[in-house]
Order: structure tokens, then C-alpha cells, then sequence
């Protein structure tokens, strides 16, 4: 998981570029329909990736120089700055995250080999450097979903998918609330097992979908259980 950073630029301005055509679609209505998070509309989606562009531009910078920077002022003021750009125009929206994206692209180009081994402080605790980039590819793609424009898991890389479903996987192994399961993506024989597998179920489908079951975007309706029941209940994720 903490692969050379620079090997994912590519997948991550593509997951840029369809984020930007979607956003240039949308209307003032659509801006101001719902999404697929409670309370949340389009809008504040939207404004959630650019300023977590710049949340990432802060940790960046934080690896490069050895400031203590944290990624956002603090939690209110994150969610003001969501709160207060949710309502704008759709050009505005359009604007800030394609700028945010520049910015976060300058940050990236400008990070010496050595930065990214630093740690740098996150919302949620320590992270190493080397996976900002990642991160900011997963913020991209999950909340592409999260609009609820006709962008769906299955319109994710198989790369992406199974890297993400990786990371949730090891996520829940550490989680005492996380219901003990072997998951095994569709035409394979690779596993990832979650606590204690003597009496787990087997989920079996796609890594997409596995994926965004995982993390609140899909169902399962696609995905086999073995022996034959119903899908765990995993906790929510993040």
C-alpha cells in the first residue's frame, strides 16, 4: 500500500478529468440535489473535494518542508467551508475544483524523493507521505459515486477496486464491531479474511462490488455467501 506515489498520477488525472466532466454537467438544480449522503447536497460534495484537495496540498507540504501543518484548520472550520460553498453557482463549483486539482498536481511535482517517507498528520491520525496520492484518488472516486450522476462502483478500475478493497479489509481486522468474513473476489483464489475465519462466511463477486458494499455504496446484491445466508452487517466505514 505504500508503493512509489507517482505511479498512480496517471489513474488519479483520469479520475480528475471524468470528476470535472461530471461537474460541468450539472445545472444550478442538480448542484443543489441530493446525493447520496444524508443531509448532504451535490454542492457540498463538491465543495468536500476541492477543499479536500487542498487539505492534501497542506500534508504535502507538510512532508517537503517539516512544518507541522495539519490538513485542516480544525474540524468546524472544515465543515463551515463545506457548508459555505455548497450553495454556489455551478460555475463556481466547476472552477474551485479544477484549480484545487492544480494545485494539488504543483504540490505533488514539487515533492523531493526524500519527502515522501515523512508521516504526516491526517484527520484520522498518522499516514506516511507516500500514500497522499492515493488518498486523494479514493476521496475522488468514492464521492464520484456519492453524487449520484450515473457514476457507478463498477465504473471503477479493477486496480482501484481491489486496492481499495484491500485497505478496508485491513481496516476492519482491527475493528472489534467487524463481523468475521473471508472475502474472495470473482475468478480468483486470492482471499482477504476479516477476524477469525473457523466460522466466517465467504463472500464471493466482483472486487467492485465487493468494494463498495464494503464502504456503503452498493448492497451486495450481486455478491454469493457460502454457506448459502445473508451478507454480514459491516460497520460503517471512515
Amino acid at each position: 500500500m505504500t508503493a512509489d506515489p507517482l505511479l498512480l498520477t496517471g489513474d488519479l488525472d483520469d479520475a480528475t478529468a471524468r470528476l470535472l466532466r461530471t461537474a460541468a454537467d450539472l445545472d444550478a438544480a442538480g448542484v443543489a440535489g441530493p446525493s447520496l449522503l444524508p443531509g448532504w447536497t451535490r454542492g457540498h460534495v463538491l465543495t468536500h473535494l476541492a477543499r479536500n484537495a487542498d487539505g492534501f496540498v497542506n500534508l504535502l507540504t507538510a512532508a517537503r518542508t517539516g512544518e507541522h501543518i495539519p490538513m485542516y484548520a480544525s474540524t468546524a472550520a472544515r465543515a463551515a467551508d463545506i457548508s459555505a460553498g455548497a450553495s454556489r453557482p455551478p460555475a463556481a463549483h466547476l472552477d474551485d475544483l479544477r484549480r484545487s486539482a492544480e494545485r494539488f498536481d504543483e504540490a505533488v511535482a514539487a515533492m523531493p524523493v526524500e519527502a515522501w517517507a515523512a508521516t504526516v498528520q491526517t484527520r484520522r491520525g498518522p499516514w506516511p507521505a507516500a500514500m497522499l496520492v492515493w488518498g486523494r484518488l479514493r476521496e475522488i472516486e468514492v464521492h464520484h459515486v456519492d453524487l449520484a450522476t450515473g457514476y457507478r462502483p463498477a465504473d471503477w478500475s479493477e486496480a482501484f477496486a481491489q486496492r481499495l478493497l484491500h485497505e478496508v479489509a485491513t481496516g476492519l481486522s482491527g475493528r472489534a464491531d467487524a463481523p468475521a468474513m473471508v472475502l474472495r473476489f470473482d475468478g480468483s483464489h486470492h482471499e482477504l479474511v476479516v477476524g477469525d475465519r473457523g466460522a466466517a462466511p465467504t463472500i464471493t463477486g466482483p472486487a467492485p462490488d465487493l468494494a463498495a458494499w464494503l464502504t456503503g455504496r452498493g448492497a451486495g446484491e450481486t455478491l454469493a455467501v457460502a454457506p448459502d445466508g445473508p451478507l454480514p452487517n459491516p460497520p460503517e466505514w471512515m
